[in-house]
Parts: C-alpha cells; structure tokens; sequence
C-alpha cells in the first residue's frame, strides 16, 4: 500500500513494522519516513499505481471545495489555487505569530472553508488541530480545550442551525474567562459566519478576527510544509467515555494517511471524478471524510446546518445540483425521509449517485431494503461502515467486490485483524468465537493508525485501560459484535459499555452526571442507559434519578434537569425520558454499574453479577423494557390524581 499510494515523503525505512513487538507497545511503522499532512492533501498526487487510480488532476483553476450554507441559502465555490493560497496566509500569519511544531490550535466552528483552511494551516506547521461544533455547551468545550492548552481558539462569531441564528459571543466571553488560568493561551480568533460581515469584538476579550489576524502575514501565501515523522502527532479527537472528562486521543500524521489510502482507494475507489457530501459537524471524527477526500482531487462539499430546513427535501435538491456521487449520512436522516414517505429519487435527479454512506449507529435491516427499493437509484452502493474515533478509520466497512446483504457492514477493514473473542471472559486471555456468534470486537495485531497516546497520560495508563486492561495486547473496542458464517459481514450489535448514542450523536453518561452533581443538590444519585430494542428505529436515552431524603420528584424537576443538560451540553444530549428510581445497582466497591440496566431497558433477561452489592436492584427496571406502557401508566395515574383532588 506505501509503494502504491504515491504520498509526498522523505526518508526510507528499514521494516514496515516489527511484527514481534506486543500490539500494546504501539510498533512504530515506516520508521524513518518524515511527511506532513496539509502538504498531502494539498499536493499529493493520486498514486505511483494506474492500476489502483488515475493522476490526481489538482490544477489550481479545478474547484476543491463547495460550501453550502443551511437551507441552500448560499452557495460557494473555491479552486484549489484559492485553497492553497489562503492556507499560506494563515500558515504564514501563524509563523509569524510564533507558532511551531506541536503546538495546539482548536476551534469551535462549522464545517466551512475556513475551518478547513485552519485545519491545513496548522499542521502544515507540524501543529495539532482539534474541533468541537458551536453547538456544544461551554463546559463542554472547555473540559476538551483546558487539558490541551491551545494557544489559539478559533471560533465562528455567530452559528445556524435549524432556522435560528445564534450570537456566538457570550460563548466566547465565557471561553476566554475559563481559559484565564493557561499560560499558553493567547487569543480567540473570530471567524465570519457571514463572509465580509465579522461581528463587533467590542466588550469581548482576548480576541482579534480573523482579518486582524491574517494581517501579519502581509498577504504572503508562500507556502512551507514541516515534514515530520510518520507517527508524530497531526489530531486530538476526543472520546465518548463513560467516567471523568473526556480522553483526548491523539493521532499520528502517517498513520491516518495510510489508513486512508486504503480505505479511500480500496474500499472506496476514490477519484477525481467524485463529489463527496458528508453530513456532519466538527465535532465528529466523521468530518475527517470532509478533509481527506481531498487527497484524492475529490471535490468537496461542505454543508453546516440542519438537513432538514426549510423542509425535507432541500437537502435532497442540493445533492442534486451539486451532483453528488458520494453522500454520507446517517441512520437517523433516512429514517426520518422513511418515515415522512419522502423519495429522494423521485424528489431530484440523483443520477450521479454512486454511493450512500451510512454509521454513527446502527443501520435498520427496513432501512436497507428502502433505500434499494424506494429511495434510490437501484445501482447505488449502500456502505454501511462502523470504527471510530479511536483509530481514525474503520472496522467494518464497504467493498466494492462482493454483493451488499440486507445488514451490517460488507466486511472487515483491509489490513486489520478483527476477531470477535468471548464475552463472558471478564479478563485474561481471551477466546475467540466462531463465526454466528456473538461477542467482543477486538483487533488480535498492531494496525498503524493505533491512536499513539492520549494527551496529558504522561504514564500511559489510561491508554492502557482504555484498550489492553481486558484481554492482555490485544486491542478491546467495546462493541459487540457478530460474523455471518456464509456472507463474512458483520453486524453490530451494541456497545459494550455506557456510550450513549441517540441519533448517531456519541456522548458519555459522564456528561449527564457532571451537570447533575454540580447543579442538582436534591438529588442523591442518577443512571444513565441508552436504550434500542429490536423495534427501535434509534436509541431512547433513559436516565432515572434517586432523591435525597426530604426532596420530591416532580414534572418541575425534570424540566428543569432536562432544561440545565441543554444548556450545558446540546439539545441533542437531552434524555428523551426521566423517571424516578429508589435503588440503583452498584458493586461492592460502591462503584454504579449501568451496563445491567441498560441490558433490561433493552429488553434482555440476566443473571446478575456476584460484584453487584444490590442485584435486587434490578428488578425495578425490568417494566422500562416497555417504556411506552410505563410512560402511559404513569399519565392515567397522574390524571386520577387530578380528578380526585377536582
């Protein structure tokens, strides 16, 4: 794959990897090869290989990028001669400024050319980059920017989203006071929503816009690229995790370039001739697709807003006319066109389309017979595809060579070593299963695009925990999973731990906690499950309360839990159901144990662990398997209430 990608390196390497290293020691691969991202993206022709695709055709005249604003409202376009001579200003700008490498630089933006231009700015310097949404809360933002101390923020002055347009400055005011207390800290730079139209920075402090600060760089696009070694860092996204502040995981320059190589080619058969739409924000590894789709002289869209403004067939309109080939999307967006009877084909013309491209969770077998039968062109390629921001890439994904089935993803990712290990074993050495079981994701062998530490774990202990602790050098994801013994594809059929995941959106019940400890005294403790049934088309996200002796609950109470998570973290974390609990299982070491009621909620039967200090506990939360009977139960009993006190 390296002597056929045809990516901009220097150096040579002795080994590709040491295969007798443990896969916990994170091998080095391609020691001695020094590359950088930004110039790849920017430069890197297609491949040495005309088997594998024809020469990138980046000439500056072809148009790199689209940007579509929500509703269809505004539409740009820029070459890639614009692309590469404004990220020369603003690497010029940050050079200027002092920056070298690995320093960080985060921002807080839509999907949007300046966002991308940031992005290839800073790692053309060697830099790291990393990028929340604007809808994030700002506690949210702010447990990711203090453990990674940028020097600069760059932040979108106003956001759009589902029709409203949002005043971004209060947010910035409360960054800037909570980034006070880091030394590395400089500025907010400001980027204009509104090309032409930066809002007035008066009263808000530490900050310039983006204008003010290209200004030092004199216009000057020269650009230079910092080569640096295959696994120096380039990325930090951020996990989802169930405890604590969120992990800041970081990502090596060669070994997303090579996984995407494979991936974009291979699995993809990325080219030229490709327009690729990816719906998604910043704040998800899926905006990586957005960026490095470019490396194969794609052309790019970019939309930042609702899909569904002003109605559900706009967004359809613009896949149309701007002749998308390769759309990715999720679940959830087809199952709100399934479910509204909408036809993307019979909406626009949608001959150009080659490929949907669907994960965040899982796709419904329904959704796959829909999208052959009635929503798209029949020749469409469904991918399916699932991994993660732990490696950048993928597990399960697409193959262009063997028929799609009704179900999970095609196969395994090239290259990876995925096996699916016994579930019961706690720790230890692990067993694999047979083909039609179901069990552990693991990876048995070193892959290069292993995330290479987590920032600020200075021991690597957490990073440890995070994979190895379970079966020893072997690489634990935490869903489960299942092979079919005649078709090879994979279904996915659940995490394995307390990820919640409503609408493909990826959070930790550890975020829902920490806005109930902080603001909620009456309540003694809480529990947090998603819940997916067979039948569910998405995943409920269920969180059941424990008062304090003295304390009611009450519809107030919850409106104003529900109210304060909004608030703090996004719309989209809100629980759709709060319920009272009296008892909520734990171990013996006191520690809270959710992924036992999440099982019940879903609507398994189990035997509860000898670690549980309160398996009685358990059986309260058995009736929420049919939640919807609760929920009416609740409201005839409320109704009584009423009428008896009338």
């Amino acid at each position: 794959m390296w002597n056929s990608s045809g990516l901009i390196y220097e150096g040579s390497y002795e080994q590709v990897v040491d295969t007798t290293a443990p896969m916990d020691s994170i091998p080095h691969w391609f020691r001695g090869t020094h590359l950088n991202f930004a110039e790849n993206i920017l430069y890197s022709a297609s491949s040495s290989n005309p088997s594998l695709r024809t020469t990138v055709n980046k000439e500056d005249a072809k148009i790199a990028l689209t940007e579509v604003r929500e509703g269809n409202t505004e539409v740009r376009n820029m070459t890639w001669g614009e692309l590469r001579r404004r990220v020369g200003v603003l690497a010029n700008a940050f050079r200027a400024k002092g920056l070298v490498k690995g320093d960080r630089v985060a921002v807080v933006a839509s999907s949007s050319f300046d966002t991308l231009i940031c992005f290839m700015a800073i790692t053309s310097l060697g830099g790291l980059f990393s990028s929340s949404s604007t809808d994030m809360g700002t506690k949210g933002i702010l447990e990711r920017l203090l453990q990674i101390k940028p020097k600069y923020v760059f932040i979108d002055d106003w956001a759009v989203y589902n029709g409203k347009t949002l005043d971004m400055r209060t947010k910035i005011k409360e960054i800037v006071a909570g980034m006070k207390g880091v030394p590395e800290f400089r500025s907010v730079v400001t980027q204009p929503r509104f090309p032409g139209k930066p809002a007035d920075l008066d009263g808000v402090p530490s900050s310039i816009t983006l204008d003010g600060f290209l200004s030092v760089a004199y216009g000057d696009s020269t650009l230079k690229f910092e080569r640096v070694a295959f696994r120096d860092p380039f990325l930090i996204v951020y996990s989802s995790g169930t405890t604590g502040v969120p992990k800041c995981i970081v990502h090596s320059v060669g070994g997303v370039l090579i996984s995407v190589t494979k991936e974009g080619w291979l699995h993809k058969e990325l080219g030229p001739d490709k327009v690729v739409l990816q719906y998604t924000t910043t704040g998800w590894i899926m905006y990586l697709v957005s960026v490095q789709c470019l490396l194969f002289g794609c052309r790019s869209v970019l939309y930042d807003g609702s899909p569904f403004q002003p109605d559900l067939t706009t967004f359809i309109q613009i896949m149309a006319e701007q002749r998308v080939t390769d759309l990715g999307t999720s679940p959830r967006y087809l199952h709100e066109l399934q479910k509204n009877e909408i036809v993307p084909r019979k909406v626009a013309d949608l001959s150009a389309l080659s490929s949907v491209c669907t994960t965040g969770m899982v796709l419904s077998d329904s959704l796959f017979e829909w999208a052959y039968d009635v929503a798209f062109p029949p020749s469409i390629h469904l991918r399916n595809i699932a991994g993660g921001t732990d490696l950048a890439g993928c597990f399960g994904q697409e193959n262009p060579l063997e028929p799609v089935y009704v179900g999970g993803c095609q196969g395994p990712s090239l290259g990876t070593k995925l096996e699916v290990y016994d579930q019961t074993i706690e720790e230890g050495p692990g067993h694999a299963v047979g083909h039609g079981e179901a069990g552990e994701l693991v990876a048995t062998a070193s892959f290069p695009n292993q995330p290479v530490f987590f920032w600020g774990d200075s021991t690597g202990e957490k990073y440890q925990n995070a994979y190895y602790k379970r079966f020893p050098q072997v690489w634990t994801h935490g869903d489960f999973i299942q092979i079919h013994p005649v078709t090879k594809q994979i279904f996915f059929l659940g995490r394995a731990d307390g990820v919640l995941n409503p609408s493909g959106v990826r959070f930790g019940s550890s975020d829902i906690y920490s806005v109930i400890e902080t603001h909620f005294p009456e309540i003694a403790d809480s529990v947090c499950v998603g819940q997916r049934r067979p039948e569910d088309p998405d995943e409920n996200v269920l969180l059941f309360l424990k008062m304090n002796d003295g304390h009611q609950f009450t519809d107030t109470l919850v409106n104003r839990v529900k109210a304060k998570i909004g608030e703090e973290r996004s719309k989209r974390h809100v629980p759709r159901y709060v319920f009272q609990t009296w008892d909520i299982p734990s171990t013996v070491n006191l520690k809270k144990v959710e992924l036992p009621v999440k099982q019940i909620v879903c609507g398994r039967v189990i035997k509860p662990s000898g670690t549980l200090a309160n398996p009685e506990s358990l059986k309260f939360y058995y009736q929420f398997a049919k939640v919807e009977e609760v929920v009416e139960k609740m409201k005839k009993e409320k109704e009584g209430t009423i009428r008896s006190k009338l």
